[in-house]
């Protein structure tokens, strides 16, 4: 098996809401604006609505679609961790899928895919970009 990259999705949270649980969990609900570059290029939208541990660790649950540039219609779904680490450029590690009906994207209803990415942290603190890099997973078994 092996990575392909396919796009990489540059984006910032609009707007934020969260709620203390017990046991030191948060639930959180973040709405998404940025875009996709690479095979995939278009404008990014989303909710990500992830708990986040009594570690610091964030476990994004995040749906979206990407219009693309071409005018097709891509849904995501990402599922993974953002880690509490290196402060000011936390981690991220995730899973993707993807779905579309434009027969040119067609092929990513059944393909999964790997996600690193980092939340950086803004110099001024007026919060954080997010940059996300989304790899096919290609098999390549040979019986």
């Amino acid at each position: 098996m092996k990575l392909e990259p396919l796009y990489r999705a540059r984006f910032a949270y609009e707007e934020h809401a969260a709620a203390q649980l017990e046991g030191g969990l948060e639930q959180h609900f973040w709405v998404a604006e940025g875009r996709a570059e690479g095979s995939i290029t278009g404008r990014i939208r989303g909710a990500n609505h992830p708990q986040r541990r009594p570690d610091g660790t964030f476990c994004p649950d995040f749906q979206g679609v990407i219009e693309t540039d071409d005018g097709a219609t891509i849904f995501f779904d990402w599922q993974g961790y953002g880690r509490s680490y290196p402060e000011g450029r936390r981690q991220i590690v995730a899973a993707a899928t993807h779905l579309a009906d434009d027969d040119r994207y067609r092929r990513l209803n059944d393909v999964v895919c790997a996600i690193e990415g980092e939340v950086r942290a803004r110099p001024d603190g007026s919060g954080a970009d997010l940059v996300i890099d989304v790899y096919e997973l290609v098999e390549e078994f040979q019986p």
